[in-house]
């Protein structure tokens, strides 16, 4: 929601095409929603918009930039801005991509929406379910109340902006006149339908309202409110939706819901497509149709959504709260096995048990590199989240642990609590897919490396063809019956996966190298460069010169 939301929603509400467009919203709609340096202003929500006074800025908020009529079947770009499934721009086949194989994502579009200028893949770019509902709401309590208005019109007189070099002939620069039965809001909404009323448009109403056609755009909106509010709760902690996110299928959720989601699953809640998005959410923008519309309409109502549950979460972020195990290195995805002997770590285990089942771990740094910020600490400041599966207390009181690796982090800053370290950590992801995308059509359209330049060679290789890469290695060693191929380890780690994003773990937690070898795929941020380093190991184990 808007109290939460990152971008400057001033900004953020800005249509395409034009830099001046964006000052024609609204004052009231844009101030008092975020502090100067983006944070959530939780004390001071903007008021709420009026449905007579402010009648022009709410329809505003559901008109699309490009065809300037209320959204119809309203598409949520990556970037957050929407705009009607009718008004994308023409896609266009991209070329050297081979990562992910997923269908619609060879086909793009760049977005027309200034100040992004993304390409955004065709398979991003689903209805939005949320907005979509929201519309066929606000258009039956429109129809409901264009049945209840007498026959007196509401006047309009659109606003000639002198500063675009407007004419002197009074003919020709006339100001457009509109006559629509109802109140201020029922007759905007109505004139925006008719596509007679541009995004950029401003009104002037030249007629006075009585008292009960007040009160008209009054209920009108009370009961747009009540009948849309439905639609704005989050499936997921069925509340408000707090900084609203919508995914490549459509579906919006929390930030905060999200993210939870995607630390247990990559598949949507809502329909369970899969969802190639990074858990921390950093990079993904919040919806900002439905982040306007809701500082728009309940201000306040956003507000103590946003402090309540500030207070929940207040004391976490920053503080030494993480336990961290200096044993040995671990993979997203993979399993992991310990042995916990140590009286300090068995407190360790026993508190994380009684909290979340969680806990870091990190390899120990026994030649006392430089760590970044941190120095010559005795850890890799790069470590693996885990989640305990299966906890097993012998009687001599060694606990026996089954835990998965959950995601990366970095550790910013660390202590010791009762003999064992603890540390405030920064979650690491992998860069978005169009980033992921982008690097590989650079690379692989790069001239052919000279003989011999191994890296050369391995740098330019698509995506597609470092993951056959690995795989063929693997049905290679295999085949020559590999110790560190046998039954038992495929029992443990499973099979080689056919993804691109997990191999890299996969076969780093089979292949029997060093761990500082392995490390180098802790810090990486993209799939690619993870796949880049297991070939350069497969071709100094071809070349035996490991």
């Amino acid at each position: 929601m808007g109290r939460i939301v990152s971008m400057n929603l001033f900004e953020a509400a800005q249509p395409p095409f034009t830099a001046n467009e964006g000052q024609l919203i609204s004052e009231k709609t844009a101030s008092g929603l975020m502090n100067d340096d983006g944070r959530p202003a939780e004390n001071n929500p903007s008021p709420t918009l009026g449905a007579h006074e402010d009648a022009r800025d709410l329809v505003r908020l559901v008109q699309c930039t490009r065809c300037s009529r209320p959204f119809r079947m309203p598409v949520t770009l990556p970037c957050g801005n929407s705009l009607c499934r009718q008004c994308l721009p023409d896609v266009y086949e991209r070329e050297h991509i081979t990562y992910p194989d997923i269908p619609g994502r060879l086909q793009a579009f760049q977005c027309p929406f200034e100040g992004c200028d993304r390409e955004h893949p065709a398979s991003d770019c689903s209805v939005d379910v949320t907005l979509t509902k929201l519309m066929e709401s606000i258009t039956e309590v429109v129809a409901k109340y264009a049945a209840l208005v007498g026959d007196r019109p509401t006047m309009m007189e659109e606003v000639v902006r002198w500063d675009e070099g407007v004419s002197l002939l009074p003919a020709a620069e006339k100001p457009a006149l509109h006559e629509i039965p109802g109140g201020r809001l029922g007759a905007t909404f109505v004139l925006a339908a008719q596509g007679k009323l541009g995004y950029n448009v401003e009104l002037n109403y030249l007629s006075d309202l009585s008292e009960s056609e007040r009160a008209l755009d009054a209920n009108m909106l009370a009961e747009l409110f009540e009948s849309t509010q439905r639609e704005v709760d989050c499936q997921v902690c069925y509340n408000l939706m707090l900084d609203p996110v919508t995914t490549y299928c459509g579906h919006t959720l929390c930030r905060k819901c999200l993210a939870r989601v995607l630390d247990h699953t990559h598949h949507c809640p809502v329909c369970r497509r899969g969802l190639a998005i990074p858990p921390s959410l950093q990079t993904q923008s919040s919806n900002k149709t439905l982040v306007n519309l809701l500082n728009g309409l309940c201000p306040e109502i956003v507000a103590a959504r946003a402090e309540a549950v500030a207070l929940e979460e207040r004391g976490g972020e920053g503080d030494l709260d993480v336990p961290l195990f200096v044993c040995a290195l671990g993979f997203p995805n993979q399993p992991t096995f310990l042995r916990i002997f140590e009286p300090r770590y068995r407190l360790m285990i026993r508190r994380a048990l009684e909290a979340n089942g969680e806990f870091g771990m990190l390899m120990y740094n026994r030649y006392l590199e430089p760590q970044g910020d941190l120095g010559p600490v005795h850890f890799y400041h790069y470590g693996i989240k885990l989640r305990i599966l299966h906890s097993q207390v012998l009687a001599d009181g060694t606990s026996l642990i089954e835990s998965t690796g959950v995601y990366r982090f970095r550790v910013k800053a660390h202590g010791t609590v009762d003999g064992y370290a603890v540390g405030s950590i920064e979650r690491l992801d992998d860069v978005p897919l169009a980033e992921e995308q982008r690097i590989e059509a650079e690379d692989t359209s790069l001239p052919p490396a000279e003989q011999g330049d191994v890296a050369g060679a391995i740098n330019r290789m698509s995506t597609r063809s470092l993951l056959a890469l690995g795989q063929n290695f693997i049905l290679r060693m295999q085949d020559r019956s590999a110790n560190w191929l046998q039954q038992r380890v495929l029992d443990i780690h499973g099979q080689p996966p056919a993804d691109a994003a997990l191999f890299p773990y996969w076969f780093a937690s089979v292949l029997p190298i060093s761990d500082e070898e392995k490390y180098k795929l802790m810090g990486t941020t993209t799939v690619r460069e993870r796949l880049k380093i297991t070939a350069s190991w497969i071709r100094r184990i071809e070349s035996q010169r490991w």
